[in-house]
C-alpha cells in the first residue's frame, strides 16, 4: 500500500515537472543553445526532481502534516493564550532558520553581513523572528475570531510605509524574503498547524480559519527585513556576479552532483533536525501518538529528508546554471523582448514543479471536502505566476521601479478581500508564499539575473532582477481570489436554480 502511494506521488511529480523540462529542451534546441556539459547536468536534474518531489510529498503526508495538525489541536485544547503564542513563536523560528531557500537569499545581501560579526545569520535570524512573531499573531487571530483581511490590510500598509525609508535594491530583497521563507520545510508544518487549531471550531468559521497562517508568516519577514534596513541605513549595493563554472566532461558532471549531494544533505539535515527534536519533545510530553504512528512518522521523516536532498540537488545543480544561460541568451535576441513570452510560458508551468504547492492544493481539497479541487487551485496558481513572470521581465527591460508594481498589485489584492469568500482570502494569501519556492529561487531568479546582466549591467541586478520572487508571491493573491469570486457567483446561481425548480414542483403539486 505504501509503495503504491509512493508510486502515485512520483507519477504526479512526473506530470508536474515534465512540461517545464520540455520547454527548456525546446529552448536549448532553438533560441538558447547550451553546452553539452550543462545540458547533461539539466537532464540528470530532471530525473532527480521527479524522484525527489515524489519522496518529499509522501514524507510530508506521513510526518510534517500529521505532527503539525496534532500540535495545533493540543495547544488549542489547553485554552491558554500565552501557550498558543509561545509555541507558535518557537515553531516559527525553528522552521524558518532551517529553510534552505533563506540561506541562499542571505548570501546575496553582503551589505548587511559586512556590518556585523554575525554575518549572514543576522538576516536569517531577523527573518526567523519575523516569522515567529507573525505566526503567533496568526494563531491568536484564529482563537480570537479576528477577520484575516483586516490584519493583512494593516500590516501591508505598515510594510509599504517602511519601504519609503530604504533603497529600491533593499526593498526588493525584503519582499523576496517573504517569498523564500515559506518553502518546502515551512509550508507543510504551518498549514497543518492552522488546520489543527481550526478543527476545534465547528461550522463554516472553522474551515475559513484553516488557512491564512502562511500569509502572515510571509508578511512578517518583509516588515522585519525592512526594519533591519532602516536600522543599518542600507543604501544601494551590488550583486556579486560571477561567471558560471565550465562543465565539459562526464567526470565533471559526476563531481558537481557528488558535491551537491553532500552540501544539500548537510543543509536539509539542519532543516529537518529541529522539527524532529520538537516532535520528540512533544511526544514525550503528551504521548499523542501510538507506537505504530510514531514508526510511520519516523519513516515519513526519512522520506522527507531523502526527497528534499534529491530535489534541492537536482534544482540547484541541474537547473540553476541552465536558468542563467537561458536568461543571458534570450536577452541577446531582438532586444530582449522574447523574454516576456518565454517568461510567461515558464511561469505557467514552473509553479507545478514546487513541492509545497502540491501540499497546499491537497490540503485545500481535503478541507473543502472537494468543493475546491486541487486542479482548479493549480490552474489559478499557474495563471497568476504566468502573469507575474511576464511583469518581472517587463521590469528588467524597462527599469521601472518595483514600488509601482507592488503597491498597485497589493492594493488590488487587498481590495478583493471584501468581495471574496473568507476561505478564499486565506487560501489566496497562503498561495502567494507557497508559489515562490525552490524552483523559483534556483531557476527563475538565475534566469532573471542572467537577462538583467546583459540588458542593464551588473549594477542593476539588485534593483531589476531581484524582486521576481516578490512578483511570484503577489499575483496568486489576485488570481485565487478571482477564482473565489467566480466560485461564489456559481454557487449562488446553482442555489437560485435549485430554489426555482423547487418552487415549480410546489406549484405543480398545488395544481
Amino acid at each position: 500500500m505504501k509503495n503504491q502511494a509512493l508510486r502515485g506521488k512520483i507519477g504526479e511529480s512526473l506530470t508536474s515537472i515534465l512540461p517545464i523540462a520540455l520547454i527548456i529542451i525546446a529552448l536549448a534546441l532553438t533560441f538558447t543553445p547550451l553546452n553539452t556539459g550543462n545540458f547533461v547536468l539539466f537532464l540528470i536534474g530532471v530525473v532527480l526532481l521527479i524522484v525527489g518531489m515524489g519522496l518529499f510529498t509522501q514524507g510530508a503526508d506521513m510526518s510534517l502534516l500529521v505532527i503539525g495538525e496534532k500540535i495545533g489541536i493540543a495547544i488549542t485544547k489547553s485554552r491558554k493564550i500565552w501557550l498558543i503564542a509561545l509555541v507558535a513563536f518557537v515553531i516559527g523560528i525553528i522552521v524558518t532558520v532551517a529553510e534552505p531557500d533563506l540561506q541562499i537569499l542571505a548570501e546575496q545581501v553582503p551589505a548587511i553581513a559586512q556590518k556585523t560579526p554575525l554575518g549572514n545569520y543576522l538576516l536569517i535570524m531577523t527573518v526567523a523572528i519575523g516569522v515567529g512573531i507573525f505566526l503567533s499573531i496568526a494563531m491568536l487571530r484564529i482563537v480570537l475570531h479576528i477577520r484575516l483581511s483586516y490584519i493583512l490590510i494593516g500590516f501591508y500598509a505598515l510594510a509599504f510605509l517602511l519601504s519609503e525609508f530604504v533603497s529600491p535594491s533593499f526593498l526588493a530583497v525584503a519582499f523576496d524574503s517573504g517569498g523564500v521563507t515559506t518553502g518546502p520545510m515551512t509550508v507543510p508544518f504551518i498549514i497543518s498547524l492552522g488546520v489543527g487549531v481550526a478543527s476545534l471550531r465547528a461550522g463554516k468559521d472553522g474551515q475559513d480559519d484553516s488557512f491564512g497562517l502562511v500569509s502572515l508568516a510571509s508578511v512578517g519577514p518583509i516588515i522585519a527585513v525592512l526594519t533591519l534596513g532602516i536600522i543599518f541605513k542600507v543604501n544601494h549595493f551590488d550583486y556579486p556576479y560571477e561567471p558560471l563554472p565550465t562543465v565539459d566532461t562526464t567526470r565533471a558532471v559526476l563531481f558537481e552532483y557528488l558535491y551537491g549531494f553532500v552540501d544539500y544533505a548537510q543543509e536539509v539535515l539542519v532543516a529537518v533536525a529541529p522539527v524532529f527534536v520538537f516532535f520528540l519533545l512533544f511526544q514525550a510530553a503528551t504521548r499523542s501518538f501510538r507506537k505504530r504512528q510514531v514508526v510511520r512518522i519516523l519513516m515519513g521523516f526519512l522520506y522527507t529528508f531523502v526527497g528534499l536532498v534529491i530535489f534541492l540537488t537536482g534544482a540547484n545543480v541541474g537547473f540553476m546554471p541552465i536558468g542563467r544561460s537561458i536568461g543571458e541568451e534570450l536577452a541577446k535576441l531582438w532586444g530582449g523582448w522574447l523574454l516576456i513570452p518565454v517568461g510567461m510560458l515558464i511561469g505557467y508551468f514552473v509553479v507545478a514543479a514546487e513541492p509545497a504547492v502540491h501540499v497546499l492544493n491537497k490540503q485545500v481539497e481535503r478541507m473543502s471536502a472537494g468543493a475546491i479541487s486541487a486542479s482548479s487551485m493549480e490552474k489559478g496558481l499557474c495563471i497568476g505566476v504566468c502573469i507575474s513572470l511576464g511583469l518581472a521581465m517587463v521590469r528588467i527591460l524597462t527599469g521601472l521601479d518595483i514600488r509601482w508594481f507592488l503597491a498597485s498589485g497589493y492594493s488590488v489584492a487587498l481590495l478583493l478581500t471584501f468581495f471574496t469568500p473568507p476561505v478564499f482570502t486565506g487560501i489566496a494569501f497562503d498561495s502567494g508564499g507557497v508559489a515562490s519556492g525552490a524552483m523559483v529561487s534556483s531557476f527563475v531568479l538565475p534566469l532573471a539575473i542572467g537577462a538583467c546582466n546583459v540588458i542593464a549591467g551588473e549594477g542593476a541586478i539588485m534593483t531589476q532582477a531581484f524582486g521576481c520572487v516578490a512578483f511570484v508571491a503577489l499575483t496568486p493573491l489576485i488570481s485565487i481570489q478571482v477564482l473565489g469570486i467566480m466560485y461564489k457567483l456559481r454557487t449562488r446561481k446553482i442555489k437560485r436554480n435549485f430554489l426555482s425548480a423547487e418552487e415549480k414542483i410546489l406549484e405543480y403539486e398545488v395544481d
